[in-house]
């Protein structure tokens, strides 16, 4: 199962909750994912609310299928973004310029944005994701 943030053509943002990526885009495709609030049939996924800046873009090699349940898989990414990220809480967008800029050492960081921060990063050409990891109870 995999959940996206999703954004309507007219702003709404709601959740959705879906099989697994190819579920999304096929319906998504067909037009079957509306918005709850006006009913738009056109939509695309939304950044989430945790934002990471990688200094490799390539991602790790993994082994095809290690048998993992969803929830260890999600306790491996969380642990690998702990273990990896410097976390910089809320001045995510200003490391991330100066790391852009070579004002600062190139290094993986994750910390937070607002969507007007996310937008100048984008006009700067500044690579990042965003992904949203549950709270997990142990």
């Amino acid at each position: 199962m995999i959940i996206y943030d999703i954004k309507c053509e007219n702003g709404h943002t709601f959740e959705g909750w879906f099989h697994d990526r190819q579920a999304w885009m096929d319906q998504n495709a067909r037009r079957l994912v509306c918005c709850p609030v006006c009913n738009s049939s056109r939509v695309e996924l939304s950044p989430s609310s945790l934002t990471i800046l990688g200094k490799d873009s390539k991602p790790p090699r993994e082994k095809e299928d290690r048998g993992l349940t969803p929830g260890q898989v999600l306790q491996s990414m969380r642990r690998y973004l702990e273990d990896n990220f410097e976390d910089v809480g809320n001045k995510f967008a200003e490391v991330a310029l100066k790391i852009h800029a070579g004002d600062e050492e190139e290094r993986n960081i994750k910390g937070t944005t607002t969507p007007r921060e996310e937008a100048v990063l984008k006009e700067e050409g500044v690579s990042f994701i965003k992904i949203t990891l549950p709270k997990m109870d142990s």
